[in-house]
């Protein structure tokens, strides 16, 4: 290991830090870590706080100056660049493992307090004595980054370089880049030049720091080097959505400018698959539906839930409905083939246990067409249902009641405006479907754990109000009945009752339509 020494100078003293970095056979440091950036900034920032809130030294006597010593003794970058010149030139052959770094000050007039002035830190990197070129890196923060480097490495690993390069005619070629606003970076991918393994290099990365080397070696024509982090970013895992977004957005900038990227990164993210999407959800939904083991098919229910409705929130233009309906379809094909069976009688145990998995089916395929906004189609075939209807008053309470929470379901969406049925729909739903609710609204309240008598009640209520008046009368008096016998058993719909009652008896509509009319009429005769 060799060192590189960074000296500061501050009102006439140096302090010097050593930081430890590789040096190449060519002479070259190699990669150094990014501490010797992140260390010099942080003293030299707290330094400059202590400066100012430390009261400035009194003036000392000045002795007379002849008009020689009278010149200022201050050194610009340009200036620090031509004597590195001149040292270049008179160095001899020994090749040094330290380097002692001389801090810059800027030219200041004559008047000028020095814990006001503006301060400056070089730190260099490299064997002058076996370089042929110098690469001045002019960073923010008050940094000049001066880099001993080799003509044929930058040629042979950067186009930009090269260009530069051609241009020079001087022996001792000396290029600057200005305003580098991530100067340990470039710092970093000029030293991956004299790697011989970059993809060893890279794996001591992160993907942040890679994806800033590879912005700089993009800058710079270094491909190799633009291969080798497109290599590791499709290897390497990426941690989280944010960071993943990072490199998507990297790799694109990167294939829209025409570096001629190939997309081994962005398959991750991207399928080129035959399989169009809808039928890869057909599969994924038919495997759930399908499965044999209860927890995880609730489990897996629910992921696809969430997933489908955070695709609706993306407003996502890809329509699965089709695909749903189908899946319905087939699940309400089971369960009528399965009351049929049950109510023959041959396996009722067997039946049971699978009308329940059927009717969850539906009921998660119903949450499903909901969060779509489309569920109202499964609203119209649901209502038309008169044979299933039929066939569940000649089986046993045990065996049908599941399939009520399908309809439960329904009203509940109804009453949140998830779906919007037609009157004729609203009404045969009602007609053939609300009865067998009744019957079966005890066992659903001690059966299904996620049963809510509450929101049911409170959706059957309002589907009933939707209708006309007269419509409204005859389903609430039929409840009425069912009610009054069965009590606890029977859904609640006392509110609604309440609110129909006031429509019909309290103040019906003629009497507030003639209120209007008398009103209007009398305060014209007025006026």
């Amino acid at each position: 290991m060799a060192e590189i020494k960074i000296a500061k100078v501050e009102q006439g003293q140096t302090k010097i830090r050593n930081v430890p970095v590789a040096v190449t056979p060519e002479g070259f440091w190699c990669c150094p870590s990014p501490v010797a950036f992140q260390k010099t900034i942080k003293s030299h920032n707290s330094l400059n706080k202590h400066k100012q809130s430390s009261p400035p030294p009194p003036p000392l006597p000045k002795p007379r100056q002849t008009e020689k010593e009278k010149k200022p003794s201050s050194t610009t970058i340009r200036s620090v660049i031509a004597s590195d010149e001149q040292q270049q030139n008179s160095a001899n052959s020994e090749t040094h493992h330290s380097i002692a770094v001389p801090a810059m000050i800027q030219e200041r007039p004559h008047r000028q307090k020095v814990e006001t002035l503006p301060r400056k830190v070089a730190i260099e990197f490299g064997e002058p004595g076996s370089s042929d070129a110098k690469v001045i890196l002019v960073g923010k923060q008050g940094f000049c980054v001066k880099l001993s480097v080799h003509k044929k490495v930058l040629v042979d690993h950067s186009s930009f370089f090269a260009k530069k390069l051609a241009e020079k005619d001087s022996v001792f070629a000396c290029l600057e880049i200005e305003s580098c606003e991530d100067a340990e970076i470039y710092v970093e991918t000029i030293g991956i030049m004299y790697c011989k393994d970059m993809k060893q290099r890279l794996m001591k990365q992160n993907v942040s720091r890679v994806l800033r080397v590879l912005k700089v070696a993009e800058f710079l024509g270094f491909s190799s080097c633009i291969q080798s982090c497109l290599d590791y970013l499709e290897a390497v895992p990426w941690v989280g959505e944010e960071e993943e977004e990072k490199v998507i957005s990297s790799i694109l900038r990167l294939k829209t400018e025409g570096v001629g990227v190939t997309t081994p990164v962005l398959k991750r993210v991207a399928s080129s698959a035959v399989d169009p999407p809808k039928e890869t959800l057909s599969r994924i939904i038919e495997l759930v539906l399908r499965s044999k083991e209860e927890k995880s098919r609730r489990e897996m229910k629910s992921i696809v839930l969430k997933l489908l409705r955070e695709q609706n929130r993306n407003n996502v233009a890809d329509n699965f409905n089709e695909t749903i309906y189908t899946s319905c379809q087939n699940c309400l094909d089971s369960v009528l083939s399965l009351f049929k069976q049950a109510s023959e009688g041959e396996n009722p145990e067997t039946d049971t246990k699978q009308i329940a998995v059927e009717a969850d089916n539906l009921t998660w395929l119903l949450d499903v067409l909901a969060e779509r906004q489309a569920a109202e189609d499964f609203s119209i075939t649901w209502a038309n249902q008169k044979e299933l209807a039929l066939l569940h008053e000649k089986l046993p309470l045990m065996s049908r009641y599941h399939i009520s929470r399908v309809t439960s379901r329904l009203f509940v969406g109804i009453g949140r405006g998830e779906l919007l049925p037609s009157k004729d729909t609203r009404l045969l739903l009602l007609s053939t479907w609300l009865q067998p609710l009744f019957k079966d609204y005890n066992w659903l309240q001690h059966g299904c754990r996620s049963f809510d008598g509450t929101l049911v009640e409170e959706g059957i209520g309002r589907t009933i109000l939707t209708l006309p008046l007269e419509d409204q009368q005859s389903i609430l008096l039929l409840w009425l009945g069912s009610f009054l016998n069965g009590g606890d058993g029977c859904p609640n719909l006392q509110r609604a009752f309440e609110v129909w009652w006031r429509r019909s008896f309290v103040r019906p509509y003629s009497d507030r339509q003639a209120n209007n009319g008398l009103c209007q009429t009398d305060s014209t005769s007025k006026e």
